[in-house]
């Protein structure tokens, strides 16, 4: 959400930058109701000014003899006071309706923002690593998933329909140590703290991150009303709303695994195959809460946090910083990691690294104070997944594969988790 006062005042600025990220912000709606509820609020004090004042010379007319003036000046108070309540009502409905207004706003790119209108505007900005190279062409993760008997997509088609996955044996063990590794990479190498969020939340935490009311075709909705995560950044995010933090305990760093749900509503018909697109998949978050003042480099500490990862397991990646037409709704500034994938002979995004300044913050009402008595002003939050696993697993088995026999080398990082060197081909 935006600042209240800047569309106020700034309202070509809005225009200007939401333009930038392809989105009419719906300035003049906002305006024209702001108006109207400014108007009836001056109204209303106006109205309560008179009854106070009228109610307060009753006393001073009985007192002075003036009964009959007294009994008129009753009247009139009894008959100020009772168009009160309508007023209030009429400034409560505005205020809704101008709160329904501004979360339809974008947030507004930073200015280091590239302009373009697609990911081919998009600039990268570094590499690690070299491409792998192979005797023969690089199988694909569901190939190889077959070969060692690693992933079901069978039988969690059976349980669940399309958009699913079961992990058996080694496979199992692998994701799970996918995540056990970037746990305790961020927790111990980067100083996150590991928290273990819920998995259902309710609606205002989701038009807390933004997620509603725009995105609610994505989102997979209870019979009581709560939501499944599609990331572990709305309960995060969340943990401090409503809440006025201390200043200087600033910045706060969490880490969180948990499963993702997500319908893929506007994604139909992409990446069906494999792991690289379901319904259901799990991540690590990282999630940052910041001094307003510090938020760009932060913004850099997170991207490289969620790098080191990667780096960890020797895959080669890329680091993208997105255009503003390809940036999406809530960021001011984003960069995208992604892994390269061999078998897809593409990269893939692992890892969105977004700074959404006050936007967040705002729309969940997470403050600070910078010192005793001092006014609060509102946090910078950031988050980006540390990382996401199908697309990292998806990586890993490809980049690991060895052509010769078909097994599959086990990461240094990851060999204390997995228990062994090498996954041996099934014969």
């Amino acid at each position: 959400m935006l600042d209240r006062q800047f569309v106020r005042q700034s309202p070509d600025q809005v225009r200007i930058q939401s333009a930038r990220k392809r989105v009419a912000a719906p300035v003049d709606e906002f305006l024209k109701i702001d108006k109207e509820w400014r108007d009836k609020i001056q109204e209303l004090e106006v109205l309560q000014a008179e009854s106070n004042r009228v109610s307060k010379s009753i006393g001073s007319l009985m007192a002075a003899g003036q009964k009959d003036e007294a009994e008129a000046a009753k009247i009139l108070a009894a008959e100020t006071k009772s168009k009160i309540p309508a007023l209030e009502h009429q400034v409560r409905e505005l205020e809704d309706a101008l709160h329904l207004v501004e979360l339809k706003f974008p947030n507004l790119p930073h200015s280091s923002v590239p302009e373009g209108a697609t990911a081919e505007d998009n600039v990268v900005v570094r590499e690690w690593g070299d491409k792998p190279s192979f005797a023969e062409p690089p199988h694909t993760h569901w190939q190889i998933a077959a070969e060692h008997n690693l992933i079901d997509f069978e039988r969690a088609s059976k349980i669940s329909g399309s958009g699913f996955a079961v992990y058996t044996g080694q496979g199992a063990k692998l994701h799970r140590a996918l995540i056990q590794f970037m746990l305790d990479h961020q927790t111990s190498q980067n100083g996150y703290e590991e928290v273990y969020p819920p998995s259902l939340v309710t609606a205002e935490s989701l038009i807390g991150t933004g997620n509603l009311p725009k995105f609610e075709e994505d989102l997979y909705k209870t019979c009581d009303d709560l939501y499944l995560i599609p990331t572990a950044e709305v309960p995060v995010t969340n943990l401090y709303r409503d809440e006025v933090l201390d200043g200087t305990e600033l910045p706060i760093k969490l880490a969180a695994f948990t499963p993702c749900f997500r319908r893929e509503a506007g994604a139909a018909g992409k990446d069906t195959r494999g792991i690289l697109r379901t319904h259901q998949f799990e991540k690590v978050e990282l999630v940052k809460f910041v001094l307003p003042e510090e938020s760009y480099n932060e913004l850099e500490s997170l991207v490289t946090d969620a790098e080191s990862v990667l780096q960890a397991l020797g895959l080669h990646y890329r680091v993208v910083l997105l255009c503003a037409g390809d940036m999406g709704d809530k960021g001011c500034k984003c960069y995208d990691i992604e892994v390269w994938s061999p078998g897809e002979n593409r990269y893939l995004e692992v890892s969105s690294c977004t700074n959404f300044e006050a936007y967040q913050a705002r729309r969940a009402n997470i403050r600070f104070r910078r010192g005793p008595g001092e006014k609060p002003e509102f946090v910078h939050v950031l988050n980006g997944s540390g990382l996401a696993v199908p697309r990292l697993l998806v990586s890993l088995l490809e980049t690991y594969r060895l052509s010769q026999n078909g097994d599959i080398v086990v990461p240094q990082a990851l060999k204390p988790y997995v228990g062994v060197d090498v996954l041996v081909k099934e014969s």
